[in-house]
């Protein structure tokens, strides 16, 4: 039987992080007395509420995951912060359909960039900062993958090259050569 309990208690703590990360942009929505920041608080609460339930109620003493478990924690990292990440898009000022929203929280989350947003600069300080904050936590995602997650699953920078770049048929044309 597999034990999904580390998976979802770190994505309960990822929640929790998520929801922390809210209160900056309604901290700007406040000082600007936008109403929005009630929105972003109450997102951010609903957010910590969901992780810390996820977090409390998956606890182990010893969280240990294997590569599967990493890489299923991985999609689903990525897909419950986007999709709690969208929430702000959908309820506030900017209201966007559900799938823009979604759309904006990905872009942001794999720090590509798109926008389906036509006018940037009309948009309240709240959800610009938003907008950032979702780029740098992609940014930053990538390198503590490398930094903190895969040298405990003992893959480093050579596993990884490997993995990438070993490929059968390019060793056959240089041996026939």
């Amino acid at each position: 039987m597999r034990d999904f309990r580390p998976i979802i208690n770190i994505l309960g703590l990822l929640l929790c992080i998520e929801s922390v990360a809210l209160l900056i942009p309604m901290f700007f929505d406040l000082v600007n007395q936008n109403q929005d920041w009630k929105l972003f608080f109450f997102i951010s609460c609903l957010t910590f509420l969901i992780g810390l339930v996820l977090y409390v109620g998956f606890k182990k003493e010893k969280i240990k995951i294997n590569l599967r478990q990493a890489f299923l924690l991985t999609i689903l990292s990525w897909f419950l912060i986007a999709l709690f990440g969208s929430l702000p898009f959908i309820y506030t000022s900017s209201s966007l359909s559900f799938t823009d929203a979604f759309f904006e929280a990905v872009s942001g989350i794999t720090t590509t960039g798109s926008t389906v947003i036509p006018n940037l600069e009309i948009l309240s300080e709240g959800i610009l900062v938003w907008r950032s904050l979702l780029q740098w936590f992609g940014g930053i995602g990538i390198i503590v993958l490398a930094v903190a997650i895969l040298p405990t699953l003992q893959i480093g920078g050579m596993q990884l090259l490997h993995m990438e770049h070993d490929d059968p048929y390019e060793k056959n044309f240089t041996k026939n050569q």
